[in-house]
């Protein structure tokens, strides 16, 4: 099983070497969307309760959330294009396990959007964020629970559609919706009571709550719903294992079924 899930992971990492476009697009585009929305937002935004952060500052860990969210999700269109191509119909009659597939596929990923935020994070000291060396592990395990988590749900509905159309409608009625509701984009104090429960019911709250927390650590985060940083890092661990739960039985019961 390892070396059909080692040979999947290189496969991710060299497609995306091999696509100069995908590159380009995954360094600037975050980039982009940070310094636009934080200097669009700059004079305008306030935390709730007072408090001396711009939003470039606030939406620093929203941004890195956003790189793991798309990352990890759209390295997992290629599971629609190889069935479109064959490629996956003949992988699924080779004799490997089902669960190395996913776990190679999901290796890949994961890394990618880790490599990705992990770029991005050195940017952190421009609006004053150094983490701490135990700030750095909160940030490196949310993130590795977040792109695990994402990359699994995007593996998921892959694998259920046909079309690349289809996916990406998918994910967009899912993603953005899950990004905004995060935290990433304003934070819970501010909105009204019904919108901050959808907030609380996201798994992807936790995630950027943790990350947050990270960025801060050992001092309090200007805005984490008042949740301790062991609590938002294991509900977003929690969500990443049942993910990854989610995406076996997905591609077990496919396959009982084709049989």
């Amino acid at each position: 099983m390892y070396r059909v899930v080692r040979a999947l992971w290189q496969r991710e990492i060299q497609k995306f070497l091999r696509d100069r476009a995908r590159i380009v697009g995954a360094l600037v585009q975050p980039l982009a969307f940070w310094v636009l929305l934080g200097l669009g937002f700059y004079d305008s935004f306030q935390m709730p309760g007072g408090g001396d952060v711009s939003y470039l500052e606030y939406l620093f860990p929203g941004i890195v959330a956003l790189i793991l969210l798309f990352t990890a999700i759209f390295s997992t269109i290629y599971i629609v294009e190889e069935r479109q191509t064959g490629l996956l119909q003949a992988a699924l009659v080779a004799p490997v396990s089902r669960l190395s597939i996913v776990l190679g596929n999901l290796a890949g990923g994961v890394t990618l959007a880790l490599a990705e935020a992990l770029l991005f994070l050195l940017l952190a000291p421009l609006v004053g964020l150094t983490p701490s060396v135990v700030g750095l592990l909160v940030i490196v395990l949310a993130s590795v629970s977040m792109a695990t988590a994402f990359t699994a749900l995007g593996f998921t509905i892959a694998w259920r559609l046909d079309t690349t159309r289809g996916f990406h409608a998918i994910m967009n009625l899912v993603l953005l919706p899950m990004w905004i509701l995060s935290g990433a984009f304003f934070p819970p104090e501010g909105v009204p009571m019904a919108v901050r429960w959808v907030m609380y019911l996201n798994p992807a709250f936790y995630g950027v709550a943790a990350l947050r927390d990270g960025l801060y650590l050992p001092d309090a985060a200007p805005s984490a719903a008042g949740l301790p940083t062991s609590l938002a890092l294991g509900l977003s661990v929690a969500f990443a294992a049942a993910m990854v739960g989610l995406a076996v039985w997905t591609v077990q019961r496919r396959s009982t079924v084709a049989a």
